[in-house]
Order: structure tokens, then C-alpha cells, then sequence
């Protein structure tokens, strides 16, 4: 008998009384504390308990699944694109001087026609008064010879260059009050403005129109985007032999960088006529409404492109659509509400869906979510997708 162990059985006696202990005594008291400490492992006899300590069992895992079927299905294609402004305005000086004010608040919107920079204007402003007055006296000598003409007094000729210096003297005033009016440098289109490419101080206009800032018209917004040449050619194929419909091509969804859809829907702007030597693509051109000013040029985005309309055709969604070393397959409850495996072939997309091509005949139930849940072989509760009561297994699939 182990000492050791009468000694955690009995902490409170000493290692002498122990020892004084009979044999029988000692093999009592171990077997019935070895009893206990057996009885407290396996639970005892605790109402409606079962053998071995182990409860009911956890039910089945519940998984979403949706019941496969063939139907039309419009075929497209995401193509990824840039983002480009309608329209675009450089705001340029057309008169040389001193900036003198900015006006405006970089990266605000703005109208047509707004102030955006005055250029210092006195010396303009100088020569438009002396042009005035040259032509004032211009015009008078003009009317001056014309009396004169009248009564022979002077000759056509006099007459005539009086007349014409009074038209270059009109014609330099027209060109010092335009110069006048250019040193105040309005907007040309409405739209947001970015930052200034100028401070005041600047001497800009000295020899060229120099850059002052940019304006981009950002509602509507442009989608530039390209389509390989072959795609088009075989899918042109496939709808002139019947295999495939034409698909409303009018309507097209953007898809931004963190994968959410744009709201507004876009329209097919502009289809170039050649395949670009280069890449072997075709470019294309969508138009969004953009009134949030949430898009923003050069912003990368996906185009989601309708090209065609099959018929007849099995589509389940992309997150359906497991990849392994043999293959994509699904997971499908099958008889017994058991998960089986089942391979299969996809082909092109149905916006967020797979085509698929081989491996599903219809009627099959295809877990959606839940797919971690759901090990081959394991009896699984299905609940149909966004629903709460599942329809019975087809044994027939």
C-alpha cells in the first residue's frame, strides 16, 4: 500500500499513525476512496443521465441551400475600366502679370463663368483708356473730313485715311478692353476645380498660357473599358448559330474597388469600330450618372457587361462553387439529409452566378452557406436560402 497515497487521502494524521494502521484497514479506505473519486468522474447516478456521462448529441448543422433548375440566364462578362470626367476645361492666363487673388476654393464645384484668378490689371486697364481716346479723336477727325468732303475741300483720299485710322483706333480699343476683361479669368464649364497650379505673386502669360488649374465635369461620368476581339468574334458565333440570343447590351452595372455595385445603372456610350494591333481589344465606352459626385476620374472599377441570352441553362451562385486538387465541385444534400460532394464544370458568368455546364441535372439541393459546416457524409439541416422551412431531400437527384 502507498503511503504516499493514504497521505492525500488523509492529510490531517501523521506519517506514525499511518503506520500504525492495520493492512485491512488501509485496503478499506483505499478502495472506498478510490470508489468516490470514481463515482465524482463519472457523474453517479445523476437524474436522466446516460451511461458514459454523454448528453443527447448536438442536432444537425443547419445549412442555406437552394434547389437547382434550368431557366434563362442573360451571359456577362466583367471588364475592368477607368473612370474619366465628361468633360475636362484647363483654366489658362491669356494676358500676362502678377497673379494677384485666387478666388475660389480648391476642390469645391463650381458654375461657368466664376472668377477664379485676377491678374494684376492696371496697365490694362492704362490701355484701354488711352485706346478710348485715340478713338474718340479718330472719329472726330473722321466726321471732320467728311464735312470737308462735302464741300470740296479735301480730296477722297484724306477722307479715306482719316476713316481708316479711325477704324484701326476702334479696333485697338476693342483689343485693350478684351485685354482688360482677360485678366479677371473666369471658369469655362461648370464643374469641381482641383488644386491651383499658381500662387499669388505668380507672373504668368509670359509668352505662353500658362496652366492656372483644371476643371472636370464629374455628373455624368465616363467608364472606359476594353473587350477582347476574340471574345466578341466567338460570341457574335454563337448568336448567329442560334446557340445564344442577343442580351439588351443598353444597360450596364459598375462594380467598384471594394466590390460593392454602383446603384445607378449606365448605358453603352461609345463602341470603337477596330481592334486595337497592339492588344487585340476592342474599346468601349459607358456613361453613370454621378450626382453624388461619388465617382471620381481614374478610379479603378469593373464594368459588368451583358453580352448574351442563354436558354435552358443551370446557374448557381459563385459562392456555391468549391475548387479542389481534382476539380470544382458543390456540396449537395442528398438522402438522409447527408452532404455528398458532387463535381462539376462551370462556364461563363450570369452576373454574380456560375453557368453550369456539366455535373448538376436539376433538383439537386446545393448548399449555399454553411459550407464549413458541412463535412461529406454528415446529416445537415437544410433551410432553404433567405427562408426558414427546408423542403424535403429528392431522392430522385
Amino acid at each position: 500500500m502507498s503511503y504516499l497515497f493514504l497521505k492525500l487521502i488523509h492529510p490531517t494524521k501523521s506519517i506514525k499513525e499511518i503506520l500504525n494502521m492495520t493492512t485491512s484497514t488501509k485496503l478499506i479506505i483505499s478502495m472506498l476512496s478510490l470508489s468516490a473519486v470514481i463515482a465524482a468522474c463519472s457523474g453517479g447516478d445523476k437524474p436522466g443521465g446516460k451511461p458514459g456521462g454523454m448528453g443527447g448529441g448536438m442536432p444537425p448543422a443547419e445549412v442555406e441551400v437552394i434547389t437547382v433548375g434550368t431557366g434563362s440566364a442573360t451571359l456577362t462578362q466583367d471588364l475592368p475600366g477607368r473612370l474619366q470626367a465628361y468633360r475636362t476645361a484647363q483654366v489658362r492666363a491669356r494676358v500676362e502679370g502678377i497673379i494677384e487673388k485666387r478666388l475660389f476654393q480648391e476642390g469645391s464645384d463650381i458654375s461657368a463663368g466664376t472668377p477664379l484668378f485676377q491678374i494684376d490689371a492696371r496697365t490694362y486697364k492704362a490701355a484701354a483708356e488711352s485706346a478710348k481716346a485715340d478713338l474718340a479723336i479718330a472719329k472726330q477727325n473722321e466726321e471732320r473730313y467728311k464735312s470737308l468732303l462735302e464741300i470740296k475741300a479735301v480730296s477722297q483720299l484724306d477722307y479715306d485715311l482719316a476713316a481708316a485710322k479711325a477704324k484701326q483706333a476702334e479696333a485697338a480699343m476693342s483689343r485693350a478692353e478684351q485685354d482688360l476683361e482677360n485678366a479677371s479669368v473666369p471658369a469655362a464649364i461648370s464643374g469641381r476645380i482641383g488644386r491651383a497650379l499658381v500662387t499669388e505673386g505668380a507672373f504668368v502669360g509670359k509668352g505662353e498660357a500658362t496652366l492656372l488649374a483644371t476643371i472636370e465635369q464629374l455628373d455624368p461620368i465616363y467608364a472606359n473599358f476594353t473587350q477582347s476581339g476574340s471574345d466578341l468574334l466567338r460570341m457574335r458565333r454563337a448568336i448567329k448559330s442560334g446557340q445564344l440570343k442577343h442580351a439588351d447590351s443598353a444597360k450596364v452595372e459598375l462594380m467598384l474597388e471594394d466590390g460593392s455595385i454602383y446603384p445607378q445603372k449606365g448605358k453603352i456610350f461609345f463602341t470603337d469600330m477596330a481592334v486595337d494591333p497592339g492588344t487585340g481589344a476592342v474599346s468601349l465606352r459607358a456613361q453613370f450618372p454621378n450626382p453624388k459626385r461619388e465617382l471620381l476620374p481614374g478610379m479603378f472599377v469593373r464594368i459588368r457587361f451583358p453580352e448574351a441570352l442563354a436558354e435552358n441553362v443551370i446557374r448557381i451562385p459563385q459562392r456555391a462553387v468549391q475548387a479542389g486538387p481534382q476539380g470544382q465541385f458543390v456540396m449537395i444534400v442528398g438522402a438522409e439529409n447527408k452532404v455528398t460532394p458532387a463535381p462539376v464544370k462551370t462556364g461563363r458568368m450570369a452576373g454574380e452566378d456560375f453557368i453550369i455546364e456539366s455535373g448538376l441535372k436539376g433538383g439537386e439541393q446545393v448548399i449555399v452557406n454553411g459550407l464549413q459546416k458541412a463535412r461529406p457524409g454528415t446529416p445537415v439541416t437544410p433551410v432553404p436560402l433567405g427562408g426558414k422551412v427546408a423542403p424535403a431531400a429528392n431522392s430522385k437527384s
